[in-house]
């Protein structure tokens, strides 16, 4: 209820009738979203870039019938149609079927809120690749990717990703994909217009300059938004100094979500707490289990400790990371789906056992979920200082003008800096 009334106290006549009436939906804050990617066909991406090398191969390789079942045809793609190239990739856009050319370089993609997995950016091979989100990912995007509405996850209710992602929710529900910036370079950012200036106005910049710029709005975003049904929900501070703890924290996410950022420190757990390989993973490791008392992860005759509880507890849409991180892995490294099965097409080419590789992304894994869990004693504080209140809340917003953001900023942004090749060789205008 503090919410409720010091909201209504607020600047601007807020009235709210209930406390999350005072919050804003993200879908205000930032209003231009994309729907998440949709491959079509799950052997264009996965968590080993040499598998995919190897089904385009034989895909490339196979003859016309062989080549027809292999592609896994939809209605958006056969190996018949005719598509332009992803931006800012130079792959084939004829035919697959009549010039399927080299295998892409597979990208590093974000696959659900901690997976970080390869795609094969061609454009023939996915139904929906968004080209939109290609157009503006560059060393300058930050992605804001919802989970879902899953209240008691460990973690914030959003990712920050600087790769691109592809808007996999493991609730179930599609999560919605918001570029910071409309435009490559970071210009134009995707915030309701004027909001910067209303926050700066309101809470004071005081010494430091960073303190209302995009990333610094986005990082308050992160720390402070919650889940709802409708979409996450963000309660904006009346208080200068919940702001700046709040965009404090929210770098901290950012940087730990986003393995260290551009120019940060990968995240590193402290001496003594780091886990440690005490014994190989097996080519074919099984199940993952742990055990509470030596805190360490097992599958098979593999061994890693220390592993906090926190890190193997940690959930992202109800469902816990680690172990599905895992199982995606283990059933890659032997060709079979995760019930075991034996897929029939592409997705079993390629497989070659448990990879070193994937060993140290999963030391990683369990140093991110363990620090970014370790956050969770300041999220609750920062949570309550705003029901405390006071708050900006969207009334507010509308008297000063900044909401409702305007009907443009909810479409993309036109890019005219380059030219990009269309079906067949042409080249489109946008």
């Amino acid at each position: 209820m503090a919410a409720r009334r010091t909201a209504a106290a607020a600047p601007g006549g807020d009235t709210e009738s209930s406390p999350l009436d005072a919050f804003c939906p993200l879908d205000e804050l930032m209003p231009w979203s994309v729907r998440p990617l949709r491959t079509g066909r799950t052997w264009v991406s996965g968590p080993d870039p040499a598998a995919l090398r190897a089904r385009w191969e034989r895909l490339a390789a196979a003859g016309a019938e062989e080549r027809e079942r292999l592609f896994a045809p939809t209605r958006s793609r056969t190996p018949h149609t005719s598509v332009a190239a992803l931006p800012g990739h130079s792959t084939g856009t004829a035919r697959f079927a009549r010039a399927p050319g080299p295998c892409p370089d597979p990208v590093r993609v974000l696959h659900g809120p901690y997976d970080e997995q390869w795609l094969l950016p061609d454009h023939r091979l996915i139904d929906a690749a968004r080209p939109e989100l290609w157009r503006v990912a560059d060393g300058r995007q930050l992605f804001a990717v919802e989970h879902g509405a899953v209240p008691e996850d460990s973690g914030p209710a959003l990712s920050v990703t600087a790769l691109l992602p592809d808007g996999y929710s493991p609730a179930g529900r599609p999560g919605r994909i918001r570029p910071l910036f409309r435009r490559p370079g970071g210009t134009e950012a995707n915030l309701a217009p004027g909001l910067p200036e209303l926050l700066r106005g309101r809470l004071g910049g005081g010494a430091d300059p960073d303190a209302f710029t995009p990333e610094a709005v986005l990082a308050w975003i992160l720390a402070a938004a919650r889940p709802s049904p409708a979409g996450p929900l963000v309660p904006l501070p009346g208080d200068g100094e919940v702001w700046a703890a709040g965009v404090a924290l929210g770098r901290e996410l950012t940087r730990l979500q986003t393995r260290g950022g551009r120019d940060g420190e990968r995240p590193r757990l402290p001496g003594g707490r780091r886990p440690y390989v005490r014994a190989a993973l097996p080519a074919r490791p099984g199940e993952l289990s742990y055990d509470a008392g030596d805190e360490a992860l097992t599958a098979g005759e593999g061994r890693i400790a220390p592993v906090p509880a926190a890190a193997w507890e940690f959930t992202a849409g109800g469902v816990r990371v680690l172990e599905r991180w895992f199982r995606l892995r283990a059933a890659a490294a032997t060709g079979l789906r995760t019930d075991g099965e034996v897929p029939d097409g592409l997705d079993a080419v390629g497989a070659r056992g448990w990879t070193r590789e994937w060993t140290s992304e999963l030391l990683e894994l369990i140093t991110v979920l363990a620090l970014v869990d370790g956050t969770a004693g300041r999220r609750k504080e920062l949570a309550a200082r705003l029901d405390a209140g006071p708050l900006i809340g969207p009334a507010e917003l509308r008297s000063a003008g900044v909401l409702p953001a305007p009907a443009r900023s909810r479409r993309p942004a036109s890019v005219l800096g380059h030219q990009e090749e269309g079906p067949d060789g042409q080249f489109a205008l946008l």
